[in-house]
């Protein structure tokens, strides 16, 4: 207890020096600085990157808004405590976004009711449609966060496989003449005998076969593959059968036992990284920056933004290191839905203004301005003549030196300001031709590859990390199912069991990929999966399933009036 206490002490005090940088003033909520610009205070449930404090892109919004937010990222913590922590002190930042912890935030009462203030900033009301933002609504009727990812303006404009995959270094690929791979085992196979032909990096540097990160939420990436390995898209949690519209439990399916049993095979044999089960997500990162790891399954932002461009800095993409993803299913001649187009709206969590916040009008100014089109072009491209050039048709485009400085950590703090966690667009540009974010601009993103990478598209006759997968289109109004898990808590039966599947998935799965004994270990393994009930939140999912079908038809058949 004394442990916990001591503990509690600690968080306590990191957060209060993490919002001691705007002080006392800048966290009552939008305090005038002496330069004439108002200050907010941000606190983001995940890890990121601070930028410098004179940041020149900041700065320039900040000429052009009149305020600028002083941003926090989760550091030496779960987001449980911190978001725990947050509540227990009842101080809170101006901004926040506090992940799976916002349903706690607001049952805490936490959180400012935006409902009242949409209307009044067109560029917040056009972000999501009249359907859109009534499933932001909790039990109370009232809307307390804004989802800022996928949402898309106009015509789709995606490069990039920005969710999950089996990544492979293009040398891997290369070394075996580009082969057409299309299974677990295949890409297994691909990796064994690239790694005993080549065991070593060009300076001699040992290579990591494969490495599965596991710390946290993170476990993602040990644990849902079965899913997509089936041919389903990416519910997250669970597989909805699109034809009985049923959920089904992924966790048991045949194709998950031979995932598991492939991985037990893998590590034996040494290919799975040793250190897997144990590795922070910093490790895991300096592993993939290394350019030792030859393949894994992550979700393309958990280590883009840091790992591909450390490879980019490094130099390593030359020598083959950067990553594609491959169009995997468990048997061959399966359709694959590692990608679906058209934008998300993750209902459970989003960007939130605290009950902390003096200037509520004032925040929300500042984030519809962030989504006009100066300002968004700011936060993403950067600035013109500096950061990107535009050619005589309009269209933005990047010289080689200026794609290196936007992939160089010093330059990004010094002068890059994304507001990455605040509300952002993703498609085409209000002038009709320039993608909202330089990954969308497909000129621009194929001129920007590594030629390491436009030679293995080339070889499978891509031009994008998507065309590398195909694309499969939404597969219905509930889509996607994670983000009602993501919100349910112990206060129900099923909330209740997939907290306890959680917990037994973060215990055992690791045990299984290393069992001596595989079927020895998955029966220990799904005996105690059982005494969690798993019916009971397969239950609650089928019932939000069958609401989210009926919430849609009312818009469908327009018994609710379009935005």
């Amino acid at each position: 207890m004394k442990k916990k206490v001591v503990s509690a002490v600690l968080c306590a005090a990191m957060l209060s020096s993490m919002f001691a940088g705007c002080g006392k003033q800048a966290a009552s909520g939008g305090a005038v600085n002496e330069d004439g610009i108002k200050e907010f205070t941000a606190f983001f449930a995940v890890p990121g990157s601070e930028i410098n404090d004179d940041n020149e892109v900041q700065q320039l919004i900040a000429e052009k808004t009149g305020c600028k937010v002083k941003e926090t990222w989760l550091t030496g913590q779960s987001a449980e405590e911190a978001i725990g922590t947050l509540i227990a002190g009842g101080e809170y930042p101006d901004f926040i976004e506090a992940g799976n912890g916002s349903v706690q935030m607001y049952e805490a009462g936490a959180l400012v009711a935006l409902d009242d203030y949409i209307d009044k900033y067109p560029n917040i009301k056009e972000f999501f449609t009249e359907q859109e933002w009534d499933s932001l609504r909790q039990s109370d009727g009232h809307i307390y966060w804004i989802p800022q990812f996928s949402n898309i303006y106009g015509e789709e404009r995606t490069c990039t496989h920005n969710d999950e995959a089996f990544w492979i270094q293009t040398r891997v690929l290369k070394w075996a003449n580009y082969p057409k791979i299309e299974t677990m085992d295949e890409y297994f196979d691909l990796i064994e005998a690239y790694n005993e032909a080549n065991p070593t990096m060009e300076d001699g540097t040992e290579n990591i076969p494969y490495t599965i990160l596991c710390e946290d939420w993170r476990y993602f990436c040990l644990e849902n593959a079965g899913e997509f390995l089936d041919g389903y898209p990416n519910d997250g949690s669970v597989i909805v059968d699109p034809d009985k519209k049923q959920i089904i439990d992924y966790n048991t399916t045949p194709t998950t036992k031979k995932y598991f049993q492939k991985l037990n095979e893998e590590y034996k044999k040494g290919i799975v990284d040793p250190e897997s089960f144990t590795q922070t997500y910093d490790e895991y990162i300096a592993k993939l920056s290394s350019g030792r790891v030859l393949g894994m399954v992550d979700q393309w932002w958990d280590f883009a933004y840091t790992a591909e461009d450390a490879i980019k800095t490094a130099g390593l993409e030359d020598q083959g290191c950067k990553y594609v993803p491959l169009p995997i299913t468990i048997e061959k001649g399966m359709k694959n839905q590692w990608h679906n187009s058209g934008g998300v709206v993750n209902v459970s969590s989003g960007l939130a203004i605290t009950t902390s916040c003096k200037d509520v009008e004032g925040a929300l100014q500042f984030v519809n301005d962030l989504l006009d089109q100066d300002i968004h072009n700011l936060r993403m491209w950067g600035v013109e003549g500096v950061d990107y050039l535009v050619d005589d048709d309009g269209m933005f485009y990047r010289t080689p030196e200026q794609r290196a400085q936007s992939a160089d950590t010093a330059y990004k703090a010094s002068h890059a300001c994304g507001y990455s966690y605040f509300p952002q667009w993703d498609g085409t540009s209000r002038d009709g031709k320039n993608a909202m974010k330089p990954a969308g601009q497909e000129a621009e993103f194929y001129d920007g590859l590594a030629d390491t990478v436009k030679e293995c598209f080339d070889a499978y006759g891509a031009k994008t990390y998507v065309e590398m997968l195909g694309t499969s289109p939404a597969p219905g109004p509930w889509y996607p199912m994670y983000t009602y898990s993501s919100t349910m808590t112990t206060s129900t039966p099923g909330g209740t069991a997939w907290t306890k599947m959680t917990e037994i998935k973060h215990q055992y799965l690791p045990k299984v990929v290393m069992a001596d004994d595989f079927e020895k270990g998955w029966d220990e393994y799904m005996k105690v999966y059982e005494e969690c009930k798993p019916e009971d939140f397969v239950a609650e999912m089928q019932t939000e399933l069958e609401r989210r079908i009926s919430e849609a038809a009312k818009y469908d058949n327009g018994s609710v009036a379009k935005n």
